[in-house]
């Protein structure tokens, strides 16, 4: 089956660490950025260098040490920000440059205090300047899932003339819906003139939680590129979670697209970046929460024992997760308790298990989850009333 790559633009040390208190120190940012490549991410957003010194200095740490990645640097448009990031940008094997600006009319007229036309001539000013320092120049629109969209297009073509390889389309402020995201790629594949020579890119948060259905409606729709994070950190309710978008076009073979990510190494790398920022991951998160492949339901256990697919789309391994998880509570039934049992070494009969779990009721409605330990004291009075 013929299938497209799409590129997976990481940003959690960019986007990632914006969020409030999850600062890194270079060294930090180090350890991430060389699991980030292991990973098999196409690009590092590594940074905003002109944002502070440290900044700075861990983007052009971080250019040294990638070795496959393309290694990117966030700027504004104007010269000097351009500057600073090619500066920091240096060392890199296969630099970026991401340069953009607000084109939405609501950013147009507050945040700048200008006039379409203006922002136009900015957007491919600074577009033509970073070409300047680096072949591959990626241009965001800031804003541009509320940005009209014949406008949009104007913006496109304009600096696609000018020069930049991949467009950036963000859902700055996570409110578009799905279908609307999608038409939104859509609409600029088919009314950008010289569209064939950039990447269309999605960047969406998550704020309504749609990040990453839209980010995947844009995939559908002709984006080959999608810009996320690990465990879907980033500015408010987040970013488009990596772990999620990889293992959806993992598992819908039919939609013909493909990622170059190891999914095996998911689960590891996001229990790096929890432990290295502070940031605990929900445990119901999709792909690498701590409940993601756990079973506490009596009627899901039995099926999952008898086999796994009944309940799960993913096998844990895929995603770096050793088995799934059979948590014992009240309501678990006998055959979750007999494999419990056989998993601790304790293999029991059909009537021993009809004592063993009427003494497992009295334990777990007393506690919220069955332990190992437990499980022993229960083998040990159930043996004792009936010796």
């Amino acid at each position: 089956m013929n299938s497209e790559k799409v590129e997976i633009f990481d940003t959690t040390l960019r986007d990632g660490e914006q969020v409030p208190g999850c600062k890194l120190n270079t060294e930090q940012k180090l350890i991430i950025a060389e699991k980030l490549d292991e990973l098999g991410v196409d690009v590092i957003e590594a940074g905003f260098p002109i944002s502070s010194p440290g900044d700075f200095h861990s983007v052009s740490e971080i250019s040294k040490l990638v070795r496959n990645a393309k290694v990117c640097g966030l700027t504004r448009a104007n010269q000097k920000d351009i500057d600073t990031a090619a500066e920091a940008l240096k060392f890199a094997k296969r630099p970026r440059i991401h340069t953009g600006i607000g084109t939405s009319d609501s950013h147009i007229k507050y945040k700048f205090n200008s006039n379409r036309e203006d922002i136009i001539e900015r957007a491919v000013q600074a577009v033509k300047y970073a070409k300047t320092y680096v072949e591959d120049v990626e241009f965001y629109a800031e804003d541009a899932g509320r940005t009209d969209n014949d406008y949009l297009a104007k913006v496109c073509e304009a600096v696609i003339k000018a020069g930049a390889t991949v467009l950036n389309i963000p859902d700055t402020t996570g409110y578009c819906l799905p279908e609307e995201y999608g038409e939104k790629i859509k609409y600029l594949r088919e009314n950008v003139k010289g569209i064939d020579k950039a990447i269309l890119s999605c960047h969406c948060h998550n704020d309504l939680g749609m990040a990453t259905a839209n980010s995947i409606a844009g995939a559908i729709n002709g984006a080959r590129q999608i810009e996320c994070t690990i465990n879907g950190l980033g500015e408010r309710a987040g970013n488009t979670a990596l772990e999620e978008v990889v293992m959806i076009l993992k598992q819908h073979t039919d939609l013909k697209l493909h990622t170059d990510i190891n999914s095996k190494m998911l689960n590891p790398m996001s229990v790096l970046v929890s432990d290295l920022m502070g940031m605990a991951v929900q445990p119901n998160k999709a792909i690498v929460g701590a409940n993601a492949f756990a079973h506490s339901s009596g009627i899901h256990q039995d099926g999952v024992i008898k086999n796994r697919e009944t309940y799960e789309i993913i096998d844990p391994a895929e995603v770096g997760v050793n088995a799934s998880s059979i948590v014992l509570t009240a309501r678990s039934g006998r055959s979750a308790l007999a494999y419990r049992f056989k998993h601790i070494g304790f293999d029991v009969t059909k009537n021993e298990l009809d004592f063993l779990y009427q003494e497992f009721l009295k334990v777990a409605d007393s506690k919220k989850e069955v332990n190992n330990d437990d499980l022993s004291r229960i083998i040990e009075n159930v043996t004792r009333k009936i010796g």
